[in-house]
C-alpha cells in the first residue's frame, strides 16, 4: 500500500475542493457551528466516493445524514461511556464523602480503568471507521454494525496495512492540531478555520483506504 500516494491524493482532494472556493469553505464553517451535524452529513458524501469534493447544498439531507452519523457514533461509544463510569464512580464517591485515603486508593483502580478505556477505544475505532464507510455506501445504519462484513473488508485491506494507514493519518492530524494549539491566543481560532480542510483530507483518506479492499 502506497501511504505517501494516499496522503498526497487526499491533500490534493481537499485543496482542490476548498482553495479559492471560499464560499464552500465558509459554508463548512457554518456547518461546524451548527453542532457539526451538517458537517458529518457532508463527510458521508465524501465517504461515498464523490469526486471532486461535492458542493455544500441540500442542507436538510446533510442534517438528517449528520444525525444518523451521530447516532452511530454514540452507539459505538456506549462501551467507552460504561468503562469511564465504572472507572470514575469509586473515585468520585470517595472524594465526595471526604474519604481522602480511600480516594487515593481508588486512583490505582481508575488508572487501570483508563488503560482498559484506551485499549477498547482503539479496537472500536478500527471497526467504526469501516462501519461508517459501509453506512455511507449502503445508506443502511445497520451496515455500520455488520461486523462480519467489516472484518472481511479489513482483512482484504490487510490488518497491518490498515493499522499503519490509520497511524499515518493520526500522526498527520495530530501534528497539525498540536501546532495550532501551541500558537498563543490565535491557535484555536486557526484550528477552527482549517477544520474544513482537515475534514476533507480525513474523509477522502478513509475513502481511499476502504476502496483499497476492492469492496463496493
Amino acid at each position: 500500500m502506497d501511504f505517501g500516494n494516499m496522503v498526497g491524493e487526499a491533500f490534493a482532494y481537499a485543496k482542490d475542493g476548498l482553495w479559492e472556493k471560499w464560499s464552500t469553505w465558509f459554508l463548512l464553517l457554518v456547518a461546524t457551528i451548527l453542532l457539526a451535524l451538517p458537517l458529518m452529513g457532508y463527510m458521508l458524501k465524501i465517504l461515498r466516493g464523490e469526486k471532486p469534493a461535492p458542493e455544500v447544498q441540500d442542507w436538510g439531507t446533510l442534517f438528517v445524514d449528520g444525525i444518523k452519523y451521530a447516532i452511530i457514533a454514540i452507539i459505538y461509544a456506549i462501551p467507552l461511556i460504561i468503562i469511564m463510569a465504572i472507572a470514575m464512580a469509586p473515585l468520585l464517591m470517595d472524594a465526595m464523602n471526604g474519604n481522602v485515603n480511600a480516594a487515593m486508593a481508588s486512583v490505582g483502580a481508575f488508572l487501570v480503568g483508563m488503560l482498559v478505556f484506551v485499549i477498547v477505544a482503539i479496537i472500536i475505532a478500527l471497526v467504526e471507521f469501516i462501519g461508517m464507510v459501509r453506512f455511507a455506501r449502503t445508506g443502511s445504519m445497520g451496515e455500520a454494525f455488520n461486523f462480519s462484513a467489516i472484518f472481511a473488508t479489513i482483512g482484504k485491506i490487510g490488518w497491518v496495512n490498515y493499522i499503519i494507514a490509520l497511524i499515518v493519518l493520526f500522526i498527520i492530524l495530530g501534528i497539525v492540531e498540536f501546532i495550532c494549539t501551541i500558537i498563543p491566543y490565535f491557535g484555536f481560532v486557526l484550528l477552527f478555520i482549517i477544520l474544513p480542510f482537515l475534514v476533507l483530507f480525513e474523509a477522502r483518506y478513509l475513502c481511499m483506504l476502504y476502496d483499497s479492499a476492492g469492496t463496493a
